[in-house]
This record gives C-alpha cells, structure tokens and sequence, in this order.
C-alpha cells in the first residue's frame, strides 16, 4: 500500500503559507511570502535533496500545480523527479494541464485518495497544497510528516493544524537541524492516540 507523505516548511507556529515567495500564495493579505530564504544551508539543503531524489509521485492541490507547472518543466536539472512523477491534482475547476504526466481529481477527493493508495506505485508525496491537506487530515489519510520547522513565528496564515483535524499518534523516525535552527523531522504513524487513565 502507497503511503501520503506530506512534506512541508512549517513555522513554530504552524503556518504552512507561502514558504518560498513573495507572490507565492498572498491569499487572505498574507504578506511574509519568502519566510525560508534566509534559512537555506548546505544541511538543510542535503535532506531536502533526498527527500527530492527518492521515488514518488506528487499529491497536490490546485494552487501549488499552478505555481509549479510553469516552473518545473524548465529546471529539469534541479528536480527531475517532479517533472517524471505522475501529478495526481485535487481540482474541481481544472481537468487537464501541460505538465505531464497529471491526472486531475475532482469530487470526493478523500475517496480517490484512498483508492490511490491501495493502488501499486511509489508513495504519493503532497508538499504545500494547504487546503488538500486539511482534507486528508479530516479524513485521517496522512500516513508520514516531514516537516522543516523554521525558527519563526508569523502569526498569520494558512496553518499546518487547522480545525477538522482529527487526533493522531505520531512517533519521531528522524531528526537534524540546521545550522540556522531548521529542525527537519519525519513523523510516522504510531496507531491510535492514547490518553493517561
């Protein structure tokens, strides 16, 4: 079974908006688009590399393909992987892309999700995508988190945790930081959360 690796830059205070830009996802005012720029070191870069280098597919939603479709296919020598991944798209306003290979999904996203990952193929990684991954968070679909936790609070945006998440155990797998205070730490699932007696 395929597992939902969500992969994502997170501040001390859960927001998950616009990590790379300034005009990356200025939704809702948001204006601190670019917040991990001047976190960026050969460490960190290192395990962002493998984490690129693995197998996968990619998991989005709509806004993050639009943002990477039209960048991706020109920096090949960057991250080959994103352009040869198949590009499964949580989209009920767009059906079809340049980008290729892409499949768009519309309608009930939680269930297409759920065939996905009863179907043979590599994992299926979701980097951003902030409003699919509150929808497979509702529906308990995230099977991994890497996070790239940023030594930052902003105190507006999108959020990791938002409401509708349902509880879940998590155990540490692994863990670096940076020497700019990035602590990058993968999350695996560790069965049904369990309170004190």
């Amino acid at each position: 079974m395929r597992k939902i690796v969500a992969l994502e830059h997170i501040t001390l205070d859960g927001v998950i908006q616009a990590p790379g830009g300034p005009d990356e996802d200025t939704s809702g005012g948001f204006a601190h688009g670019g917040w991990i720029a001047p976190y960026s070191d050969a460490i960190l870069g290192t395990a962002l590399r493998r984490q690129m280098n693995s197998a996968f597919d990619l998991l989005l939603g709509r806004k993050t393909y639009d943002i990477w479709a039209p960048y991706w296919p020109h920096h090949d020598d960057i991250w080959s992987g994103a352009n040869a991944a198949t590009k499964y798209v949580a989209s009920n306003t767009r059906t079809s892309g340049e980008w290729q290979p892409s499949v768009f999904l519309s309608g009930d996203i939680a269930e297409q999700v759920t065939r996905l990952k009863q179907q043979p193929g590599p994992d299926l990684h979701v980097w951003g995508s902030g409003h699919l991954i509150q929808t497979l968070l509702r529906h308990d679909l995230v099977d991994t988190f890497w996070l790239m936790i940023y030594p930052i609070s902003l105190g507006v945006g999108k959020r990791l945790f938002a409401d509708g998440t349902v509880p879940m155990a998590f155990m540490l797998a692994e863990s670096m930081i940076s020497s700019k205070g990035v602590i990058a730490a993968t999350y695996e699932r560790a069965g049904a959360l369990t309170n004190a007696s």
